[in-house]
């Protein structure tokens, strides 16, 4: 075990994020090494006379950032930063028998394998080769950005060519407009509970991150306007519909109250509706209320087939300039080929027919949920690729995951959908589309029924 320890006058408030920064910095000049254990979090806090509950608070926030890691019975450990981070999902299923339930991405039959072998085909017989030998426009080629004006009304946001970026789908997107709009050290919000690599870029890019409260609606807006006040930040990160991962479809009156306060802060806003038109319900795009301060990201990639890794940007004027540098950046330009196939998917009906395909596949997925999880605590959406199991008080998050894991069911924990200051709401995610064969989604979910309806059994050296 290592004796450094901070200094307790370096310390402010918040106190768990100032221990977390000074333990990140110590790792960073080498005064705690790769594999040196840290101190236990009661033996830590009687050293700084702090609560239990704040040093585990700065042990979370440094785990997430991925520069030390836990387990029961062994204690906490400085680990690589350069080390893989990691993820809500398993990258690769290491048995045919698992239960894959931890990767949200849409059902798929024969049907989406014709539709990609027909235009594979149409593709073959009459693509212009400019498509695939040249290398700019690097916002996209404007064929594709109009074919996107038409999609983009299905997602209920009206508006032109001029204001269309072509992008590798919205992580892609998201990466260039945190980087146009932030530098380091400026203060992001989002849900409390919100989308992996979200946390994963604040951390990379150096933004700090603060969590919202929500309600079934999503951010409350008095909460909103207070970090606004207090914290003077430069951009709302928002999943209104079926937010990732605790599912909820923002209804229109709280869209336009948001929308509201960013307007009367300056606040810029990036929103990501990677669902499209899926669900029946959806609202309007909370960035047709404030479009001098949004930019709106959306995807084939949930909607259609995972691999079609295609998208749009709906970017403000004044934000053209620095977006387009920042596409350039992260990737030179979207991938033509795979545009052309997402336009002609558009132009042809064939997108929204399977939007429209995953909308009734889907639904039956929750509703056999419904059934299988009846009697415990869960939310969720018909046209969501994923629900939200809150866990009873006597497990957490970390633990059921390891102990599903044990049954071959893998699921993904809370602490990726974290804020670095966010409190563990004791829930993990499961995704309905991952399990292709009905039979055995259902006696997967049935297997983690039984695990909450059993005792609590042990596990030895269980990971955090």
């Amino acid at each position: 075990m290592t004796n450094w320890i901070p200094s307790r006058n370096s310390l402010s408030s918040p106190l768990h994020t100032s221990l977390a920064m000074s333990i990140a910095q110590a790792i960073k000049d080498g005064d705690l090494s790769v594999g040196q254990k840290l101190p236990p979090h009661r033996k830590l806090a009687d050293d700084l006379r702090l609560s239990v509950n704040t040093v585990s608070k700065a042990y979370d926030i440094l785990r997430r950032q991925n520069l030390i890691e836990g387990q029961i019975g062994r204690g906490s450990y400085v680990v690589d930063p350069g080390k893989p981070d990691h993820q809500p999902f398993k990258p690769e299923a290491d048995s045919q028998n698992l239960f894959d339930m931890s990767i949200s991405h849409p059902l798929f039959n024969r049907l989406h394998v014709d539709a990609m072998q027909s235009t594979l085909k149409s593709m073959q017989a009459d693509l212009d080769p400019a498509l695939y030998l040249s290398s700019r426009p690097n916002i996209g080629h404007e064929t594709h950005r109009k074919t996107g004006v038409k999609w983009l009304s299905h997602c209920g946001l009206e508006t032109s060519v001029g204001s269309v970026l072509m992008t590798n789908g919205v992580t892609h997107g998201l990466s260039a407009a945190l980087s146009a709009i932030l530098r380091p050290g400026d203060v992001i919000l989002s849900d409390m509970i919100t989308h992996h690599l979200l946390v994963s870029s604040a951390a990379y890019f150096g933004y700090q991150h603060v969590g919202l409260e929500t309600d079934a609606q999503g951010i409350l807006p008095d909460a909103l306007e207070k970090a606004c006040v207090e914290k003077s930040p430069k951009l709302l990160y928002l999943l209104p519909s079926l937010a990732n991962p605790n599912v909820h479809m923002m209804p229109d009156e709280r869209r336009r109250q948001i929308a509201a306060i960013a307007r009367k802060h300056r606040l810029h806003i990036v929103e990501n509706d990677a669902f499209g038109p899926v669900a029946e319900d959806r609202q309007r795009p909370v960035s047709m209320f404030a479009p001098e301060l949004s930019v709106y990201l959306t995807t084939f990639t949930k909607c259609t087939v995972s691999g079609l890794r295609a998208g749009y940007a709906v970017v403000p004027d004044h934000l053209l300039p620095a977006m387009t540098a920042r596409l350039i950046v992260f990737g030179w330009m979207a991938t033509p080929l795979i545009c052309e196939l997402a336009s002609r998917w558009v132009e042809d009906g064939t997108a929204q027919a399977l939007a429209d395909w995953q909308r009734v596949e889907i639904g039956k997925r929750y509703h056999i949920a419904t059934q299988e999880l009846a009697g415990f605590n869960w939310t969720g959406h018909p046209a969501s690729l994923h629900l939200w199991l809150h866990l009873p008080p006597d497990w957490d998050s970390n633990s059921f995951v390891a102990h599903a894991r044990e049954l071959n069911v893998a699921v993904s924990p809370e602490s990726p959908f974290l804020p670095p200051q966010a409190l563990p709401t004791n829930a993990v995610r499961i995704a309905l589309g991952s399990i292709r064969e009905t039979d055995r989604f259902r006696q997967a979910l049935r297997l983690l029924s039984g695990l909450l309806t059993r005792p609590r059994e042990p596990l030895p050296q269980l990971a955090y």
